[in-house]
């Protein structure tokens, strides 16, 4: 024991120095005990938690994160303008899914927008200083280098979706967008479609990349050509204006692969107004199956992408590392695709 303790708190609420004197122990023991640190006997630990009970003690999680390095948050990273968090129903479904897994644990959810230039650089250092315990890291492109990033600090991450590069180094979870791609065509090709034209995603994400590698695949496959091609944003406006650009040089396409539904809600309005029905003059097939398909006119059929699912396994295998103290463990998770068959194909 290290001399007199102190009366109890403000408002008479017990100390640790009370803690500490009902278990003889000392006060450093009583904090690594409460605080969940090592080097504390069974005997003692026994001791403390008998006095805490006893005292009904509430612990300091300042002092607890002094003892553990744990902040027991975790941070959700989107590097995304601020505006698409709150237009594209992917990011509110990730949010709802990481943040039921964390509640589970008593962890609290830190969401990080990190546009490129200053913002990124700051979330940097924020991830850099340990300000949280493991990150989540979802919408990512090539640019931000966010997994040679994350790898380099050794902290526990996931990724939803592949990233460009570290795939070795990480962990992260995806559909397999390849297969969901030619899946998305074939339903075209079946139809007896002769022009398929796509919107692809942005060039600068893997997503992007492979649900287009995924409609190059299985038109060469087909024999037809795959030259149809313009990206998109992943917004309903991008989807619009990829549309328009499309028809402007291929008049003749009779299909049109999207790679995102709210791409897919911009393509069909175009459709439209230039008094092309759809699927009678124009098949169309979305990707995503977040609630937009079923309220667009006609209904789209589309590729599932389980991003719940997805958002959760990712917000397990963080926290797997932190269980195990082995940050940086390379797992790989990938969820099959799925059609859902609507009005529009």
């Amino acid at each position: 024991m290290n001399g007199a303790s102190p009366g109890p708190g403000p408002g008479g609420s017990p100390t640790l120095d009370e803690v500490a004197r009902l278990a003889g122990v000392s006060r450093a023991t009583a904090s690594r005990a409460i605080n969940g640190g090592n080097r504390v006997s069974p005997t003692a630990r026994a001791a403390v938690d008998a006095a805490v009970r006893s005292l009904g003690y509430t612990p300091n999680p300042a002092a607890r994160s002094l003892v553990t390095r744990r902040t027991d948050s975790v941070g959700l990273v989107v590097p995304e303008p601020d505006d698409r968090l709150f237009s594209d129903p992917f990011f509110p479904r990730t949010l709802r899914a990481v943040s039921a897994v964390l509640a589970e644990r008593d962890l609290q959810l830190v969401l990080l927008l990190a546009r490129p230039g200053d913002e990124e650089q700051r979330m940097l250092r924020y991830l850099r200083n340990r300000h949280l315990d493991g990150a989540i890291v979802v919408s990512h492109h090539r640019s931000d280098s966010l997994a040679d990033h994350l790898a380099a600090l050794d902290l526990p991450c996931a990724f939803v979706g592949r990233p460009w590069t570290s795939a070795d180094k990480v962990a992260y979870v995806d559909t397999d967008n390849v297969a969901g791609g030619r899946v998305a065509t074939e339903v075209l090709l079946e139809r007896g479609c002769r022009r398929i034209a796509t919107i692809a995603g942005p060039a600068d994400m893997t997503v992007g990349v492979d649900r287009l590698e995924g409609w190059c695949a299985a038109l060469r496959t087909a024999g037809q050509p795959t030259d149809a091609v313009e990206h998109g944003d992943f917004t309903e406006a991008g989807g619009a204006a990829a549309a328009t650009a499309l028809l402007e040089r291929h008049p003749d396409l009779d299909g049109l692969v999207v790679a995102s539904d709210l791409m897919a809600a911009g393509a069909l309005t175009v459709l439209a107004a230039r008094g092309l029905r759809v699927p009678e003059d124009v098949a169309v097939v979305g990707y995503d199956d977040l609630g937009v398909a079923e309220r667009t006119t006609p209904a789209l059929t589309t590729m599932r992408n389980p991003i719940g699912e997805m958002a959760e396994q990712a917000t397990r295998l963080v926290l797997d590392q932190l269980e195990d103290g082995r940050p940086g463990r390379a797992m790989r998770v990938l969820f099959p695709p799925a059609l859902v068959r609507r009005a529009s194909a």
